[in-house]
């Protein structure tokens, strides 16, 4: 089944409402295993929605709309669809007293132009609104194509979307589906090219979708029982992972520190932080999941040079000879930070996110990152060039996914790639690069 998306409503042209609509949709639909060709944001005109519709139909089975069904009069976009469809409206009895007694609840009385919510597809079908006073309609013409029209407030849109007409899609596909969502740490081109022929599968199907420093590949299956689609989506998940190794770090988790929190519990460890250039934001995202406080007691936000003195116990003498942005500073602050709180998985970062604040050899974007694993006496080092993105935010960013991954990787014992292996006592000259 292919689909477009049409978000109707003027103000959404305008900018003065974000469209989160259609990203809903768009996801629900890919997930259903339906084929999105178009999305299509258009204003409250008539001529023009009438043209949309019919080009619309013309190419896909399943036209999805939100917005047009409020109570003014260029709010048309019920009517112009059952036009298209060769349909016509009528007055429903019982859509009108359930608009009287939504607004009775809400001591108001209904104005004369809230009768245009009550009109309803003759030919097709209502979609009862169980959150709001707009009926949602069906419309489906001979050879199958239908359109199923919602309410533009996201609330009550995505609310009619799960309770009625996800339903009823999923009994039109006359099968089931079950979608899985694999993390991996990449670029996406860099992800694709390794994997490029298993997104050429119709069933089950994959598509990646980017973010910032890792992406996201979603695996969804068309199967005739719940059971079998999850094991063929399974199945497809295992032949990605084969390819991407270990940078595949998780399924279904909302992003990295979920999965850092998780083995960090399961293995029985404490991380800490000490973090210079990225202000906290390590610390954050891992104090964002729910439980992190079983695994994370320590972050060091260590900005000044004295900061790194007294907290972390970093030398003095190892800023003055190597500088605060180096190898050197960045192993002493992880170690110094495993010591403090005791943890046995510590993070040092520190580095220049810019715009200005360039050294000698080693220009905006340089970073470096240590890690300290009391277990062991052994860590690891990278130095981070992430200065082609030009962005403060995308820097700070893209260097506390890496510390996060460093700690996953130090607790699973995964190789860490392209990383130095260090100790405490390691002589800083073999650190400064």
């Amino acid at each position: 089944m292919t689909a477009e998306i049409i978000c109707v409503g003027t103000e959404l042209l305008l900018g003065d409402i974000v469209n989160t609509n259609a990203q809903f949709l768009s996801r629900e639909l890919a997930e259903l295993g339906i084929s999105v060709l178009h999305e299509h944001v258009i204003g409250d005109n008539p001529e023009r929605l009438r043209e949309l519709v019919c080009q619309a139909r013309s190419r896909s089975d399943l036209l999805v709309f939100s917005g047009g069904l409020g109570p003014t009069e260029d709010d048309l976009t019920k009517e112009t669809v059952a036009e298209a469809f060769g349909d016509t409206l009528h007055f429903d009895e019982t859509e009108w007293q359930k608009i009287v007694d939504f607004f009775a609840r809400t001591h108001r009385t209904p104005t004369p132009n809230n009768r245009k919510q009550a009109m309803v597809p003759t030919q097709g079908h209502k979609i009862p609104n169980a959150h709001g006073t707009a009926p949602g309609a069906w419309f489906e013409d001979a050879q199958g194509h239908c359109a199923v029209l919602m309410p533009g407030v996201p609330r009550e849109m995505k609310a009619m979307w799960v309770e009625q007409i996800r339903p009823a899609l999923q009994q039109r596909q006359n099968c089931t589906i079950h979608s899985r969502t694999l993390r991996v740490l990449g670029g996406e081109s860099s992800i694709a090219s390794k994997v490029a022929p298993l997104f050429d599968s119709t069933n089950p199907t994959a598509a990646i979708y980017c973010k910032t420093g890792e992406s996201e590949i979603r695996v969804t299956a068309r199967e005739a029982t719940a059971e079998a689609a999850e094991a063929a989506c399974n199945a497809y998940l295992d032949k990605f992972r084969a390819i991407l190794g270990d940078a595949a770090y998780d399924v279904d988790v909302p992003a990295l520190e979920y999965t850092v929190v998780r083995v960090l519990r399961e293995r029985g460890l404490h991380a800490a932080t000490a973090e210079s250039c990225t202000g906290g934001m390590i610390a954050e995202r891992l104090t964002n999941v729910p439980g992190s406080s079983e695994v994370f007691g320590f972050g060091f936000v260590t900005y000044a040079e004295a900061a790194k003195q007294k907290l972390l116990g970093v030398d003095p003498a190892l800023i003055e000879t190597y500088n605060v942005v180096s190898g050197p500073v960045a192993v002493a602050m992880a170690f110094g930070a495993a010591k403090v709180s005791g943890a046995e998985l510590a993070v040092g970062i520190t580095g220049i996110a810019g715009p200005g604040g360039a050294l000698p050899g080693k220009p905006v974007g340089t970073v470096y990152l240590a890690g300290a694993d009391t277990r062991t006496g052994q860590g690891w080092l990278l130095r981070l060039t992430l200065g082609g993105y030009h962005d403060r935010g995308i820097i700070r960013t893209r260097a506390a996914l890496y510390a996060l991954d460093l700690l996953r990787r130090m607790a699973l014992g995964l190789p860490v790639p392209d990383g130095v292996p260090v100790r405490e006592d390691t002589p800083p000259e073999q650190t400064n690069f």
